[in-house]
């Protein structure tokens, strides 16, 4: 769409995924943050928002639906609607959004529109979307070809079919244009020049520089000086003198503006109601690194450092909350699930930062008397052959099957409810189950009755027995006990964790033990074989790792070891 509105030179270059420009979206292949861009077709201005689909990053979805008129529901003409789907359109509906269904990738071989477009109606139908709702437009496209047209055997040469389909089905904004300002804040830049940037739709008015009044219902009002105006053209932003209704800008000059704020008029300004966001459901443990190897390899690592950047990201995730810990040392992030948490991780790694993160946990509720969890809807897709696999693992974890079903491609998929506690650590274990060929999905279902222990891990740990440097002659020996995690010449603590055990129960190991030197010459020395050793991704640790054990995050590394104030309490 963006290359067919003459967004791109003729020559440029222009690489792909172009909305998702954040490192961690392009090396997952997943969107993390919503991101806005503006197009012209035939003289009509067309405001894109992209957003994530992933049901952990629904605080960006919901703020910035109240910016839109309608939605693109883009769909795989052979996988059909995910399952993921589903949280993004049911909040589109709920706002009585018209819907846009584009099934790409029907010039695969193996496309099945028919069936797609019966998924999806039947979609609608659970979400409880409205007749007119239901009614909705299809277009079929080949996003690769950049051609689009009203029948999957029948594609234009371009993508006018969806264009015109966008100005035909999506109403245009219903603004007051002669009302006093009003502007709700959905989204925040930086810039280093201009500072912060406050980005939202004007919902009434016009907005121009100078003096304008910030509010929120229930808070004090205040004043604030808009300096810049920018509007959203192609793929850059342009200054502007004015910015009327029913327009998506930014501007500066307010440098403690929110999310949530509106910007009014500042003799009639009335705030508009503030965003409210689903509650978080699993919260872990950041603190300060206290391993040996603490402060080596970390840029920011006080307690003050992590307080301030962990308060510093509320500015703009909504959905997420920080909380002060037992001590002044720890504090307790809560959001709407592991991939959430880990994410904001990953970015304060890359950033300096160097801490310490306990194992997740979810949140609990209480209801009339009664303890509540939160739940989720798994879809598991895997192999017919590692059914029984994917069926025992999910049943020990307190699933409950709600359906299950051959699927054309030759898989069978799966639909469990379970509570979070279950599927806490079981992506791996499923991808073991299956030899790496389970997909696995999640959805937020909402809290129900606690159902008690769930056992979300058999094996101990093997645990290094002193500080050193590993050596190819003790982890001979070690691989024996388990698998592994290192390769010889790296340096660990005591207390760290090395290994898993094939056993229950931890085990301490002594994996930096030299040969002993003899006067004895050998024409050739043994040769010691080693094991790949498991290489495991921050996700793997978080997810790995029980409650008296921690994950030591550094720029550099990432390494897991035992809890030392949970081995003072008298833990495992």
């Amino acid at each position: 769409m963006l290359r067919q509105s003459k967004v791109f030179r003729d020559n440029q270059t222009v690489q792909e995924r172009i909305m998702d420009s954040n490192d961690l979206e392009r090396e997952r292949g997943i969107t993390i943050l919503s991101k806005n861009t503006a197009i012209t077709y035939k003289g009509t201005k067309i405001n894109i928002i992209d957003t994530p689909g992933h049901s952990d990053f629904g605080g960006e979805v919901e703020r910035v639906l109240n910016m839109v008129d309608g939605v693109l529901l883009l769909v795989d003409a052979v996988e059909g609607p995910m399952p993921q789907t589903r949280f993004v359109l049911k909040k589109a509906l709920a706002l009585g959004h018209r819907v846009i269904v584009v099934v790409n990738k029907v010039d695969r071989p193996a496309a099945r529109p028919d069936y797609v477009i019966n998924m999806t109606f039947e979609l609608f139908l659970e979400l409880e979307a409205s007749d007119e709702q239901c009614d909705f437009q299809v277009i079929y496209a080949s996003g690769l070809k950049g051609q689009a047209g009203l029948e999957p055997d029948a594609l234009g040469n371009d993508l006018e079919p969806l264009f015109e389909a966008v100005l035909r089905c999506i109403p245009e904004p219903r603004v007051q244009i002669d009302a006093p300002l009003q502007m709700l804040i959905t989204n925040l830049d930086y810039d280093e020049h201009k500072g912060r940037i406050g980005i939202g739709r004007v919902n009434a008015g016009t907005l121009t520089k100078g003096e304008v009044k910030i509010c929120k219902p229930d808070e004090a009002d205040r004043v604030g000086k808009v300096s810049e105006i920018f509007v959203f053209e192609n793929f850059a932003k342009v200054p502007a003198v004015k910015v009327v209704a029913g327009d998506i800008c930014a501007f500066a000059g307010i440098n403690d503006v929110m999310i949530g704020e509106t910007v009014a008029d500042k003799a009639n300004g009335v705030p508009l109601p503030s965003i409210k966001v689903e509650e978080p459901t699993v919260k872990m443990s950041f603190s300060v690194n206290t391993s040996p190897f603490s402060g080596q390899e970390g840029k920011f690592v006080t307690s003050r450092n992590l307080r301030d950047r962990l308060y510093r990201e509320l500015e703009r995730n909504l959905a997420m909350k920080v909380e002060d810990g037992e001590t002044a040392e720890t504090f307790i992030v809560s959001g709407r699930g592991t991939l959430h948490i880990t994410i904001l991780i990953e970015n304060m790694r890359r950033e300096g930062y160097e801490f310490m993160v306990g194992p997740p946990r979810v949140i609990h509720k209480v209801l009339n008397g009664k303890k509540l969890e939160p739940y989720e809807d798994a879809i598991v897709e895997v192999p017919e052959q590692y059914v029984g696999a994917a069926v025992d693992l999910l049943g020990k974890r307190r699933g409950q099957m709600l359906d299950m079903q051959a699927s054309e491609l030759g898989n069978t998929i799966l639909k469990y409810r379970l509570p979070t506690r279950g599927l806490l650590g079981i992506r791996n274990s499923l991808l073991s189950a299956s030899r790496g060929t389970a997909i696995l999905n999640t959805v937020f279902h909402g809290y129900e009755e606690f159902v008690g222990d769930i056992s979300t891990r058999e094996q101990g740990s093997l645990v290094a027995f002193e500080t050193g440097q590993t050596t190819s002659y003790a982890l001979c020996s070690c691989q024996e006990r388990g698998q592994l995690f290192l390769d010889p010449g790296v340096e660990v603590y005591k207390g760290q964790i090395v290994g898993i055990h094939q056993r229950p129960g931890d085990l301490s190991i002594n994996v930096c033990k030299k040969k002993a030197a003899t006067n004895i010459r050998s024409n050739k020395e043994q040769t010691v074989v080693l094991d790949a050793p498991q290489d495991f991704s921050l996700d793997d640790c978080v997810e790995y790792i029980e409650e008296d054990e921690l994950v030591e995050v550094t720029p550099v590394s990432v390494r897991m070891c035992k809890n030392p104030r949970m081995a003072r309490r008298g833990g495992r």
